[in-house]
C-alpha cells in the first residue's frame, strides 16, 4: 500500500512537471523564443501555447514594449578642448525577437557602449558654446548611427535625448559672466539707440518748427505786401476817380470858380498849419501872401492840360 502511494506521488509529481513544461502562457507584449533540441524553432506570441515536453525549450523572453534605458555620464571633450559630462537616455523597442536573441549577446549592453561612443564622436565636432544650442542635431546624429547598428540586432532605435551637459566649474563661471557681459552690452545699446532715436526726433521736431516758422513769416510778408499793394491801388484808383471828376466838375459852368475857391483854401490852411508849427524853421518865397496869384497859376495850368486833352 505504501509503495504504491510512493509511485503514485511520483508519477504525479511527474505529471505537474510534463504540464508545467508543455503548457505555456504567453503575456500581452512579450515574445518566447523557442528552442528544438538546442535549434530554434519558433517565437511564440501572447496567448496559450503547447510545447513537446523535454524536446522544446524557452530560451529567450523578450518585452516587446517601448522601453527607456539611461545611458551614464560620460566625459566627452569638444573641438576647443573642454571637457563636459553628457549623460542621456535611449528609447528602443524589439521588432525581431529571433534576431533579438540570436543577432548580439546582449543588445541593450552594446547599444549603451555605441550610443557613448558615437556622443564622444559628435560632441568633439563643435564647440563647448555650440553643444547646449546644438543639441537636435547631436541627437539626430546618435539615432541615425544606432539605427544602422540595431537593424542586424531585431531591435529598433527610436529615440535619443540628451539629457544633460555639465561643463566643469570654472566654466560656467566664465559663461556666467560672458551671458551678463552680453546682457548689459545689450542694454546699453538698446539705451543708445532709444536716446539717438530721441535726439533725432527732437532735431527733426525743431527743423519742423522752424520751417513751419519761416513758412509763416514768408505767408505773412506775402499777405502784408498784397495788402499794401491793394492798398496802393485802391488809393490810385480813389484818387484817379477823385481827378477825373474834378476835371469833369472844371469843364462845367462855374466849375473854374468852385476850383479857384478850394485851391485858395488849401494853400491857406497848409501855410497856417506851417505857421502854427513851434520847432519848424521855415523858408518862405517873397511872395508867400500872394494867393491871387498862386490861385491864377493854378488855373493857367489846369487850362492848359485841358487844352491839350481837347
Amino acid at each position: 500500500m505504501t509503495a504504491s502511494l510512493i509511485v503514485f506521488g511520483v508519477l504525479a509529481v511527474v505529471v505537474l512537471i510534463i504540464i508545467a513544461k508543455t503548457a505555456v502562457v504567453v503575456p500581452q507584449q512579450y515574445a518566447f523564443v523557442v528552442e528544438r533540441l538546442g535549434k530554434f524553432h519558433m517565437t511564440m506570441e501572447a496567448g496559450f501555447h503547447i510545447l513537446l515536453p523535454f524536446i522544446d525549450t524557452i530560451r529567450y523572453r523578450h518585452e516587446l514594449k517601448e522601453r527607456a534605458i539611461d545611458i551614464p555620464e560620460q566625459t566627452c571633450i569638444t573641438r576647443d578642448n573642454v571637457s563636459v559630462g553628457v549623460d542621456g537616455v535611449l528609447y528602443l523597442k524589439v521588432l525581431n525577437p529571433q534576431r533579438a536573441s540570436y543577432g548580439v549577446n546582449d543588445y541593450e549592453y552594446a547599444l549603451i557602449q555605441l550610443a557613448q561612443t558615437t556622443l564622444r564622436s559628435e560632441i568633439g565636432k563643435i564647440d563647448l558654446d555650440k553643444t547646449f544650442e546644438e543639441r537636435t542635431n547631436i541627437n539626430a546624429s546618435v539615432i541615425t548611427e544606432l539605427d544602422k547598428a540595431s537593424e542586424p540586432w531585431g531591435v529598433k532605435v527610436l529615440r535619443y535625448e540628451i539629457k544633460n551637459i555639465t561643463p566643469p566649474r570654472d566654466i560656467l563661471n566664465a559663461m556666467e559672466k560672458q551671458m551678463r557681459a552680453e546682457r548689459e552690452k545689450r542694454a546699453m545699446i538698446l539705451t543708445s539707440e532709444g536716446e539717438r532715436d530721441a535726439a533725432i526726433n527732437n532735431a527733426e521736431g525743431k527743423k519742423q518748427q522752424v520751417i513751419k516758422a519761416s513758412e509763416a513769416a514768408r505767408q505773412q510778408q506775402i499777405n502784408e505786401a498784397e495788402g499794401q499793394a491793394s492798398a496802393i491801388r485802391a488809393v490810385a484808383l480813389a484818387t484817379a476817380e477823385g481827378l477825373k471828376a474834378v476835371a469833369d466838375t472844371v469843364g462845367q459852368r462855374g466849375g473854374m470858380e468852385a476850383m479857384q475857391l478850394r485851391v485858395a483854401e488849401q494853400y491857406l490852411q497848409k501855410f497856417g498849419d506851417l505857421a502854427n508849427a513851434s520847432d519848424t524853421t521855415l523858408v518862405v518865397p517873397a511872395n508867400v501872401a500872394d494867393v491871387a496869384g498862386m490861385v491864377s497859376m493854378v488855373t493857367r495850368f489846369i487850362q492848359s492840360n485841358q487844352g491839350a486833352k481837347s
